[in-house]
């Protein structure tokens, strides 16, 4: 997911999609205990776009008080 994707998302979508995430980094890191993960590679850009959402979530909370 990229940064331009994220941001046309709306506050909603982005907080839905940030549950979705961490729902998703939790099974991957249960299944690398357990030595079920095949892609490793998945844990790093889960976490990276976790990142990204709550970046871009923070920037767009700066915005809006700066604004009022």
């Amino acid at each position: 997911m990229k940064a331009t994707d994220v941001r046309e998302l709306s506050v909603d979508e982005m907080n839905n999609k940030l549950v979705d995430l961490k729902k998703e980094l939790f099974a991957l890191r249960f299944q690398l205990a357990v030595n079920q993960l095949d892609n490793t590679a998945r844990l790093k850009a889960v976490k990276k776009d976790i990142a990204r959402i709550k970046t871009i979530l923070r920037e767009q909370e700066i915005q809006s008080s700066v604004e009022q």
